[in-house]
């Protein structure tokens, strides 16, 4: 794959589900930004040499969570004198990151996944960076876990909260938390019972209904009470970190995972992208729902006749979260927006309808499919071993994109979905005995690695694992 410019994306829309398709939805590449990477790899190196804390935290992150600092990394401070070498690399004015003043000016790479960097026009001369600021999860869990008790800028359950861990050598390492916010400025808290009232609504939500139907028209309701209650960004914010909770609780690797990372403080905050499982029936009403979150639709792939589905990413560009939506498709529709247009009936089952058909739609009781976080990919497969936890063959193998899934986790499967299927002739009655009987494979966690700041996917590859975690073909349910 020769990955190729894309439009810039530095734009912030309200999507609509009736919007015309736009070119940059018919792409799925990115391109490759070695130079921008480089860049931003030297600085970091120039910091890490002068703070301590920071270097010591940056080989804990390899040594026990298998991850890179680069991927924790929410942003740089530097000099005014790197603004030339920046803006020639690619980076840009950030339009969503506001500063307090005018001696700041934030600046971002809207085509590749890198941190962004705040110029400080007070500064001159500088040979490393003035400050570098990772981003968590929770800032009290990350003080909590390195005995920290500084108290935080920023108030409790607010967009912007910040602490600085260690000031050495005019280097400053600062981590901080966001909430649905790109910027940098703390405010008062506004309505703190709103946010823990919308936390409930959605860890709580009913997510098993009788009628699929009926599900989604529930939840549609439930996102405009979210919405009424703490705005847009925020709430992307809330449903996808109960989303990820909800997915967590039904997989060991990511269980297993997730504890690696508390040990540091850190939480899920190196997540890549969130896929979600849609029938063909409901795929446009997942789409709905994610542009009311403020979801801006990214590039769509049409596998078609060679695969048999089709996925629509999505990327929300203040909170930062990525969607990977799959349906089935038929060879006829891969010319047609099935992001915005409804699906008829299909008389077969790809491996994504089938999944469905077994466990539920993603949005309703499935949950996720599969998290999929930044890591050192060969490193990360060595340390799940260890604990017990076996990695698939990689699918996609690239010197800038490395995929993999860790085995998968085994669900049971309620025997009216078999039933279901099978007196609906779309499965055969050994499969019916096969799935009631021994379950099928439900969700992974996902090992990724990018380089170059690759911000895409690979088509052929992700056909490939598709095939590969068809149920029908692992035999035993798997």
């Amino acid at each position: 794959m020769t990955p190729a410019a894309s439009e810039s994306t530095n734009r912030r829309t309200e999507n609509s589900s009736a919007a015309p398709a736009s070119a940059r939805e018919k792409r799925f590449d990115w391109p490759l930004c070695y130079e921008a990477e480089q860049f931003i790899l030297d600085q970091i190196g120039a910091f890490l040499t002068r703070n301590t804390f920071a270097a010591d935290l940056a080989e804990r992150m390899r040594n026990e969570t298998g991850t890179l600092l680069i991927d924790w990394v929410d942003h740089l401070v530097l000099s005014a004198d790197a603004e030339a070498a920046l803006r020639s690399t690619g980076f840009t004015d950030d339009p969503l990151g506001e500063t307090p003043d005018s001696s700041r000016t934030t600046l971002w790479h809207p085509e590749a996944m890198l941190p962004r960097v705040l110029l400080d026009r007070t500064l001159r001369n500088a040979a490393h960076p003035r400050a570098l600021a990772i981003h968590v999860e929770s800032l009290s869990d990350f003080m909590g876990a390195h005995g920290i008790a500084t108290e935080p800028q920023g108030e409790p359950l607010t967009r912007f909260r910040h602490i600085i861990v260690s000031d050495e050598n005019e280097a400053r390492f600062e981590v901080i938390e966001r909430r649905g916010y790109r910027g940098y400025m703390p405010e008062t808290a506004k309505d703190p019972d709103g946010i823990l009232k919308a936390h409930d609504l959605w860890k709580t939500r009913q997510r098993v209904f009788v009628d699929d139907p009926e599900g989604f028209r529930q939840t549609h309701a439930l996102v405009g009470r979210m919405l009424a209650l703490v705005g847009r960004d925020l709430a992307c914010h809330i449903i996808f970190a109960e989303e990820r909770a909800f997915w967590e609780r039904r997989n060991r690797a990511a269980q297993i995972q997730r504890r690696r990372q508390d040990k540091l403080g850190l939480g899920w905050a190196n997540h890549d992208h969130h896929t979600f499982r849609c029938s063909r029936a409901h795929f446009v009403d997942v789409m709905r729902i994610l542009d009311r979150l403020g979801f801006e639709r990214r590039e769509r792939y049409y596998a078609g006749a060679q695969a048999g589905w089709g996925a629509q990413i999505s990327e929300q560009p203040v909170e930062g979260i990525v969607t990977f939506c799959d349906v089935d498709l038929e060879p006829d529709e891969t010319e047609i927006d099935f992001s915005r247009q409804g699906l008829p009936p299909a008389k077969t089952l790809g491996t994504i309808g089938l999944w469905v058909g077994l466990h539920g739609e993603s949005f309703l009781d499935a949950g996720m499919h599969h998290l999929e976080c930044r890591f050192d990919h060969n490193l990360l497969r060595d340390q799940l071993a260890g604990e017990g936890i076996g990695t698939m063959k990689p699918f996609s193998d690239f010197p800038f994109l490395k995929q993999a899934f860790t085995e998968g986790e085994h669900w049971p499967v309620r025997h009216e979905r078999a039933e279901r299927l099978w007196r609906a002739g779309l499965i055969d009655e050994k499969q019916y005995n096969q799935f009631r009987d021994a379950g099928a494979i439900g969700s992974h966690l996902e090992n990724l690695q990018r380089k170059g700041g690759f911000k895409g996917f690979n088509q052929k590859a992700v056909s490939v694992i598709i095939q590969a975690t068809d149920p029908r073909t692992l035999g035993h349910g798997a």
